[in-house]
């Protein structure tokens, strides 16, 4: 498999984008989108050599798919982290050599990740994990990330939705 371009929608999110970007290793390319940030969001953006593209009002998620050097995309929202686990998974997936593709875990349509959110001082584990890994053509959206596909195939690993910042 080549590399995976990771996707990200901003807003004022400076205090809390460093913190995604720099758990995003596995990723071939990092493109954020920026919903007209007043703060350091795109500052730091480029710090962390992601590629910042301004966001069209009128447009919707497929677009963004579009502006992606690589066909496969990461789904991931400024407020959230991959754990170290998700890394080698993604790690192992885009080294998958392109003749195990189909018969191996990549030829799934879609992949999800376990989601852990931080509560207070602990952790609550999601009952079902989101779809976040898809290809270009992906079609389903809820909002700016993929929609729940039942066909998914879960990747190791869990994304942290961590508390503000």
């Amino acid at each position: 498999m080549p590399p995976f371009t990771a996707l990200l929608h901003t807003k004022n999110d400076a205090l809390r984008l460093g913190r995604a970007l720099e758990t995003l290793v596995p990723c071939g390319e990092i493109l954020v989108v920026d919903h007209h940030s007043a703060d350091a969001t795109g500052r730091i953006a480029r710090e962390y050599g992601a590629r910042l593209v301004a966001a069209d009002s009128q447009a919707n998620p497929q677009r963004y798919l579009e502006l992606a050097r690589f066909d496969w995309i990461f789904c991931l929202d400024p407020g959230k982290s991959i754990t170290e686990s998700l890394q080698a998974s993604l790690f192992e997936w885009s080294a998958l050599p392109g003749h195990r593709v189909v018969s191996g875990f990549a030829g799934a349509p879609a992949f999800s990740v376990l989601v852990r959110e931080q509560i207070g001082e602990g952790w609550l584990d999601c009952p079902a994990p989101e779809t976040r890994l898809i290809s270009r053509g992906w079609p389903l959206w809820h909002g700016r990330l993929p929609a729940h596909e039942p066909s998914a195939v879960a990747l190791e690993g869990e994304l942290l939705r961590l508390a503000m910042p």
